[in-house]
């Protein structure tokens, strides 16, 4: 039977992390979510709450998984975990502030930044991911969650460079082009996926963290 019913995927980047808030790389390091954002994972719950989602998958690095579980808990859904939807693995860049990776790795830092897709990592405690690798990895895992769920709605909490992936998948941008688009922490991103391709929906929903008390004046 053919569903011509498009998958809904709502992609949701996890809250703000102490490291996101001073610029240190985390990459595979797993960082807890900070104040701010276990306000902002709230904040998300709250939003979402009339929204009706099939299926809850997060990344396995606990900023992701604890940004949806305010999400899985306001609706008693269970939560399923993908280790395939993790941020790019950054190898010996993972835990510098940017401004140390310029210093300590100029050559791989120049690479990283002239979008050298292919360019290797320089080795640290975790094996890095070239970003065509890791483009891949994170593309085929949220196709492969549509796919398995034909016609239904979807929320996936994971990371900025996840994100960044699948916005270039939607609109078949070359890899080697800048990141001219905000990726911010708790946005709301929309997509469909028809006939096994990706379709940009809506980017970078943020209203819903705006502070409440401005509610009040």
């Amino acid at each position: 039977m053919h569903n011509d019913t498009p998958t809904r995927i709502a992609l949701i980047r996890h809250g703000e992390t102490a490291w996101n808030a001073e610029r240190r790389l985390q990459g595979h390091l797993d960082i807890d979510l900070n104040e701010e954002g276990q306000r902002q994972a709230r904040a998300l719950a709250a939003a979402l709450a009339d929204e009706h989602f099939d299926v809850l998958v997060s990344s396995d690095l606990a900023r992701a998984s604890q940004t949806a579980k305010a999400l899985g808990d306001t609706r008693g859904q269970p939560l399923y975990i993908d280790g395939r939807l993790r941020e790019r693995c950054y190898g010996g860049f993972e835990g510098l502030l940017y401004a140390d990776i310029a210093a300590r790795f100029p050559r791989e830092f120049a690479a990283w930044q002239g979008r050298d897709v292919d360019a290797q990592l320089p080795p640290g405690q975790n094996r890095g991911e070239t970003f065509r690798e890791f483009y891949d990895r994170v593309t085929s895992a949220v196709l492969g969650w549509a796919a398995d769920n034909p016609g239904k709605s979807l929320a996936i909490v994971a990371h900025g460079g996840v994100l960044e992936c699948i916005y270039r998948a939607a609109l078949g941008l070359p890899l080697e082009t800048p990141r001219d688009f905000k990726v911010l922490n708790a946005s709301i991103n929309r997509f469909i996926v028809r006939d096994g391709k990706l379709e940009l929906v809506n980017w970078g929903e943020v209203d819903h963290l705006r502070p409440a008390v401005l509610d009040d004046i």
